[in-house]
């Protein structure tokens, strides 16, 4: 499906303190999204990061998300920590519920449930974990919408169950032919423009380019890419450019959801 509108997320707020992971102003990065994932104290982030970066979100009528992470600072949330289903759902509710009133506190309400790193992979391949995160949602805000990779149990179970979903399209992150995400140290910088050409491709053909060489079919409703990624900023203004470029729209995962429907 050709994409006339989509969604521009990024992670935000992913500090601890006087630490500030990214290079880039956080105004600067918030002018350019259309939906923002705000570190909620887990992985990373604390009150007044919360505090400051919602604020934003809110000036720029960017759509607030939260992103729950493993309890994991040292390790910024990448790596699997073995627990129950029980205590991680728990540790999600605690960490939503902070964004949510931060959220209420600058007038702007929830939009989006994103988990993290490795938590975020663990609930794509994890069916009890995720039926568990898709059921926690609908009790207690069934009109937030989740986030995921399209080929995740994530997804295919908050489609069964009728909850809000949105599928996410890596900008500055490799695919290989089953759909997963490669991760692997960047050696330098990324570039801007062939990132830009890669979500542009994405939009106009439905079709991204595997690291094996295979042209691979993906669906999505949103491109995101991240705040801590060398170059986020010229990456989140190629990408604007090249979509208002070609035609494509930039809105809210909200809106975009609503006029997929």
């Amino acid at each position: 499906m050709i994409r006339e509108i989509v969604d521009l997320n990024c992670d935000m707020g992913e500090g601890f303190g006087q630490w500030v992971l990214g290079e880039a102003p956080e105004q600067e990065i918030m002018s350019l999204i259309s939906s923002a994932n705000i570190a909620a104290g887990f992985h990373a982030g604390d009150p007044n990061s919360m505090d400051r970066v919602i604020k934003l979100a809110k000036e720029y009528g960017v759509g607030l998300g939260a992103h729950p992470g493993y309890r994991d600072l040292q390790g910024f949330g990448r790596r699997y920590i073995k627990m129950g289903s029980d205590e991680l759902v728990n540790d999600i509710v605690y960490q939503i519920g902070a964004i949510r009133e931060f959220g209420r506190r600058h007038g702007i309400s929830l939009q989006h449930v994103k988990p993290h790193g490795a938590l975020y992979m663990e609930a794509a391949v994890n069916e009890e974990l995720s039926q568990m995160i898709i059921d926690m949602l609908a009790k207690t805000s069934g009109e937030t919408i989740l986030f995921c990779m399209e080929t995740s149990k994530t997804y295919e179970l908050a489609k069964q169950h009728g909850l809000p979903v949105v599928r996410e399209f890596f900008a500055d992150r490799d695919y290989d032919n089953s759909g997963a995400i490669v991760f692997k140290r960047q050696v330098g910088r990324p570039d801007p423009e062939a990132i830009a050409a890669k979500c542009l491709k994405a939009c106009k053909t439905g079709k991204v380019t595997t690291v094996e060489g295979a042209e691979m079919e993906i669906g999505f409703e949103s491109i995101c890419f991240h705040s801590d990624t060398p170059g986020a900023l010229e990456i989140g203004k190629a990408i604007r450019s090249a979509l208002l470029n070609a035609g494509i729209s930039i809105a809210s995962a909200s809106t975009v959801l609503a006029q997929s429907k």
